[in-house]
């Protein structure tokens, strides 16, 4: 049976793709949804649709999401979907402000929201968050250009980093991989034939994640398609001593 949930979420990047569908999924688990993104049009039709609320805005800028946790308040969950692939060009014609722009978005966006959401996690001694990354964080994927899968990956490790710190506050933090999931975004670099993750298996993690019963793999990354996530809990002592599901240097004997 899935998990029943309760308490605040915020999606951001909602409106669209990933964030639609992972918004969609926590609020048939019984959570009311907040729906951030920059296309009102697209993040009021998800919030509509689910009975949630909106919250119009960028993950760069400070004043947005600063606006955005004043109005919301405390929340059980923060979802970190908001992401961008950026140019998919050679360095050297690759332009500098757009390059950066990526990990603005991918990275900064992340860190002002979990800076912004923490405060009143901690005063409670509870929460999760859960940030989107990807599986080029630590493979290289041709075609998407170096800004991409080098932001995913400084989003992975500040999730590591940040659920060390926030652990002993109740607060646990985790960074998934979604798959190759057809949106908007991947059909534009990867073709009809590619191995495609069926959209529906991030958001079933991410309402796993939410329930608590996989706190014991924070920090831990996760991969929607082919991680079993019920068999890690079961079998979390073993990752964490064996430090598995991580993004570590292996060097040959």
């Amino acid at each position: 049976m899935a998990d029943a949930l309760s308490g605040v979420a915020l999606v951001t990047g909602g409106g669209r793709g990933i964030g639609a569908n992972i918004a969609r999924e926590l609020a048939a688990a019984g959570m009311e949804v907040v729906v951030t993104g920059r296309t009102r049009e697209q993040v009021e039709a998800v919030a509509n649709e689910i009975g949630g609320r909106v919250l119009v805005g960028d993950v760069s800028r400070h004043e947005d999401v600063e606006r955005w946790f004043a109005e919301v308040g405390g929340l059980n969950l923060l979802v970190n979907n908001a992401g961008i692939s950026g140019a998919q060009r050679a360095v050297w014609d690759e332009d500098p402000a757009a390059w950066w722009h990526v990990f603005e978005i991918n990275v900064l966006g992340a860190f002002l929201c979990c800076r912004a959401a923490l405060p009143a996690m901690v005063a409670r001694g509870r929460g999760r968050i859960v940030n989107v990354s990807s599986g080029a964080a630590y493979l290289p994927v041709a075609g998407l250009g170096t800004a991409y899968g080098a932001s995913k990956a400084a989003l992975s490790r500040f999730t590591e980093l940040l659920d060390g710190q926030t652990r002993e506050h109740g607060v646990r933090a985790f960074h998934i991989s979604p798959g190759l999931v057809r949106t908007e975004m991947t059909t534009s670099v990867f073709d009809d034939d590619a191995p495609w993750t069926p959209p529906e298996l991030a958001p079933t993690l991410v309402r796993v994640l939410a329930s608590g019963r996989a706190d014991a793999l924070g920090g831990r990354y996760l991969h929607a398609e082919h991680d079993d996530v019920e068999e890690l809990i079961v079998r979390a002592d073993t990752v964490i001593a064996e430090d598995l599901n991580a993004i570590r240097l292996r060097r040959s004997p």
